[in-house]
């Protein structure tokens, strides 16, 4: 038996910083850390292979690092015989082997795992210390503080807050520019004659080969590709893939960071997120390195603005908005949808070619870029009444950067307008006008996009009326949909009843086949 150490360390799949504060004044002669692989996390919900595998590669590339600083590390991988399948069965059986004095972990980054961890030390009876996860630029209780004396919440005021506090792209008291937001001029639609920059595509390592096996091997029934994983699953190569965004695709991030294209997966995007999120990067230093490329001339302020504004505006944000939400936020169902999610959303078969794309890269890279989340898939799945908790757990499941502190907002929230307008102020819904307007999807599609009703009419134009008719008792009471409506109501009424007709077929056809092919034939 080993001679009984100080603390045990646990150090979570999503927490692989050296930064982390559970291992902040830590004794390296008299701590073990304690990593798990846990088939249950990547089992519920039936999550992308190749985020499964990003993770465990991600976790093994960490304890290296760990391990080469000079760590006592206690690492158990999936395949371990001894592997008990469960955080709480491993701490169990850690305390045993090493006898620690206490126990000593950061805080989760969800509301139910937080609750597990808060068992840990009554179960083992052994003291144990939860401390914050400082990573994030906002405290739970400073957004706690800045939300509670607000009628409504909206992100852009607690935006102009958080730079304030961390004085980027600020002039004196001023924001730099005379502008807090230049979202105006960040929503061009791109030509597919743009020099499009690849983000960088990592070789896989050994190590990471192993994790492919596994993976392939124990999860070969789940959704998306495997092969290749190229993300950057170490802290060297995470920093690679940085510097090569703010070079190569921040200059034109602004432009079109709401843009789709056939063929074109990744734009001027960072695909910086699952590495951000899982603790490879650290977020106010990415914000200063765009700030410095702005600084030096080498982007403009539209971009780096954009870019700046997703991090310490929207990411801590939504992450403020799940924490004085939860419980209970990913149950909310202010629109009373309850469609099943339809199988085209795991199978990619689809006659819509917007839909088809997104799906397709989904299943391929583990990833879709914002717009393509919320104004895509999600906006198909609000329009067609799809319950929102599914719809939830699907991007959940399916996108390499997604944790729910970051994903469920943007899904119950943003997306599927599920919260009643809490985090956004008005649904984000939009007909097949908005996705031709900023892609070229449109163009050979098998359904027409100029047509309104009837089996050729992108479903997209039909679905955006049934859905405002149907939603009118809840969202006519929000004064930012009042002209939606004033447009609605000047409709015939054979236009209307034709409106509902369409949509009526297609939901059914929908409900029956669990997509959508034939239905325009």
């Amino acid at each position: 038996m080993s001679s009984r150490i100080a603390a045990l360390r646990i150090v979570m799949g999503d927490q692989l910083t050296p930064r982390l504060s559970a291992l902040r004044d830590a004794d390296k002669a008299h701590d073990v850390i304690l990593m798990v692989e846990i088939g249950a996390a990547a089992i519920n919900p039936n999550r992308h292979k190749k985020k499964i595998a990003f993770v465990f590669a991600a976790m093994r590339a960490f304890a290296k690092e760990l391990q080469d600083a000079g760590w006592r590390l206690d690492y158990v991988r999936l395949d371990d015989p001894d592997n008990a399948g469960s955080f709480g069965g491993e701490i169990a059986r850690a305390v045993r082997k090493w006898r620690p004095e206490r126990l000593i972990a950061t805080e989760a980054s969800a509301w139910r795992a937080l609750e597990m961890q808060r068992e840990w030390g009554q179960a083992n009876d052994l003291p144990l210390a939860l401390l914050p996860d400082d990573r994030f630029l906002c405290t739970r209780g400073a957004f706690a503080d800045w939300a509670k004396d607000r009628i409504v919440l909206r992100m852009e005021y607690f935006y102009r807050d958080m730079r304030r506090r961390t004085g980027l792209l600020m002039d004196g008291d001023a924001p730099e520019g005379g502008r807090w937001n230049f979202d105006s001029e960040n929503r061009k639609p791109a030509k597919p004659d743009l020099f499009m920059p690849q983000p960088l595509r990592f070789p896989a390592s050994p190590e990471t080969v192993e994790v492919l096996e596994l993976v392939a091997t124990r999860f070969a029934d789940h959704f998306g590709d495997l092969a290749p994983l190229w993300l950057p699953v170490t802290r060297a190569d995470a920093e690679k893939a940085r510097d090569h965004f703010i070079e190569h695709g921040l200059p034109l991030f602004g432009d079109y960071q709401d843009a789709m294209l056939r063929g074109e997966k990744f734009l001027y995007h960072s695909l910086l997120a699952p590495a951000l999120n899982i603790g490879l990067l650290d977020p106010l230093d990415l914000c200063r390195r765009a700030e410095e490329a702005y600084r030096a001339g080498a982007a403009p302020l539209n971009s780096v603005e954009g870019f700046i504004r997703q991090i310490i505006g929207w990411r801590e944000y939504v992450r403020g908005i799940y924490w004085t939400h939860m419980p209970g936020y990913t149950e909310r169902n202010a629109l009373g949808a309850t469609r099943d999610l339809p199988e085209l959303y795991w199978s990619g078969e689809t006659d819509m070619a917007c839909m088809r794309a997104v799906i397709g890269q989904t299943k391929e890279d583990a990833y879709a870029h914002h717009i393509q989340r919320l104004m895509v898939t999600g906006n198909f799945a609000m329009l067609a009444g799809v319950d929102p908790h599914q719809v939830h757990e699907w991007y959940l499941a399916v996108y390499a950067d997604a944790y729910e502190w970051v994903e469920a907002p943007n899904t119950i929230g943003m997306s599927q307008f599920a919260d009643g307008g809490l985090l956004g102020s008005k649904p984000y819904a939009g007909s097949g006008a908005y996705i031709n307007r900023m892609s070229d999807y449109c163009k050979g599609c098998a359904y027409k996009v100029a047509e309104k009703t009837g089996p050729a009419a992108c479903p997209f134009n039909y679905l955006y009326w049934d859905f405002m008719a149907r939603n009118r008792d809840v969202l006519l009471r929000n004064p930012r949909m009042a002209q939606p409506y004033r447009i609605y109501d000047k409709f015939a009424e054979p236009h209307k009843a034709a409106i509902a007709q369409s949509a009526s077929s297609f939901l059914q056809h929908l409900a029956e086949h669990g997509d959508d092919r034939g239905f325009g034939a």
